[in-house]
């Protein structure tokens, strides 16, 4: 995929799958702009070759400002973080998040000039469908978050079926890899390894199907050149279920220190207990399978935290 002016245009440039698909894209000599609420100041976090833009893509207005004249090729839109808040309790925000600024977007890009609109989904869209997960199931949220990415999903699969926006949903599950936040699942359990204390975890019951950050960049760059993908949904995973258990296990092994509690956090309202994906539509349409198998993946990142924790 040689195309040194192509012009790519990062939504949440500056999160964790924005940043390796950012540095994937300047290595590939793309003209890169990256999208976030602020600029990265952090000089590790930023590359002299990308343009950095900073604005709310839920104010219309002001995105318009922010992106200007700027014409792209390509979006892809991983904008957002994953946030379980109830309705109630302020989840109208974040189903705004991940509704109303994929609205904004698409009411903004040049159209004549535009390729391809990749929308990062999530395996959440599913709810509490039986696994494994496909994508011609229909989707079951179970929170303002999950509602917000389905009705983006439905959102630009009707502007294809109806006025061809090339757009395709990706849905990745559970994606991991270096330089993923703090709070999350794996560097938590990581760092608790790591620092040889003892942590609370649920029963860890869970399956659950993880996937290699490399090998879900790799999927979006297909997607970005592969035109019979636009108005589909497309699940990127392992398809492989592994048990939460057993992944904390698996670290531990890895580091050989720390103890997780198991059983002292309760799993969560309406949590699906098997989540893994059917991978057969990637495979076809983008001939794409994932590389990176779980040892070697988990391996990877515990290296890059105990680096970065050695560092300190």
């Amino acid at each position: 995929m040689s195309r040194p002016l192509a012009r790519l245009l990062v939504v949440g440039g500056s999160g964790f799958i924005g940043r390796h698909i950012v540095n994937y894209a300047t290595k590939l000599g793309w003209d890169v702009t990256s999208l976030n609420l602020s600029v990265p100041h952090d000089r590790f976090e930023r590359s002299a070759s990308v343009r950095y833009l900073s604005e709310d893509i839920t104010n219309s207005t002001a995105l318009q400002k922010a992106l200007g004249s700027n014409a792209f090729e390509y979006v892809v839109n991983c904008s957002g973080y994953i946030d379980h808040t109830l309705f109630f309790s302020g989840g109208g925000d974040v189903f705004d998040t991940h509704f109303g600024g994929v609205l904004n977007l698409v009411e903004i890009l040049d159209r004549e000039v535009l390729q391809a609109f990749i929308n990062i989904g999530s395996s959440d869209e599913y709810g509490n469908t039986p696994a494994p997960q496909i994508e011609t199931q229909r989707e079951a949220p179970i929170s303002p978050y999950s509602l917000g990415k389905v009705t983006a999903t439905h959102f630009l699969q009707m502007l294809w079926r109806t006025e061809r926006f090339p757009a395709v949903t990706l849905r990745p599950f559970l994606i991991y890899g270096p330089g993923q936040g703090e709070k999350r699942f794996l560097p938590q359990i990581i760092h608790g390894c790591l620092q040889d204390r003892h942590f609370p975890v649920s029963e860890g019951r869970q399956l659950r199907d993880f996937c290699y950050v490399d090998d879900v960049v790799e999927g979006i760059f297909r997607a970005l050149d592969a035109p019979a993908v636009f108005g589909r949904v497309i699940n990127l995973a392992s398809g492989t279920p592994v048990t939460i258990r057993e992944v904390i296990e698996q670290v531990r092994d890895i580091i050989g220190q720390g103890q997780s509690d198991f059983g002292k956090i309760s799993y969560r309202t309406e949590e699906n207990m098997a989540l893994w994906a059917d991978i057969d539509l990637a495979r076809e349409l983008l001939g794409w399978a994932p590389q990176v198998l779980l040892n070697e993946g988990l391996a990877r990142t515990v290296e890059y935290y105990r680096r970065e924790k050695s560092a300190i």
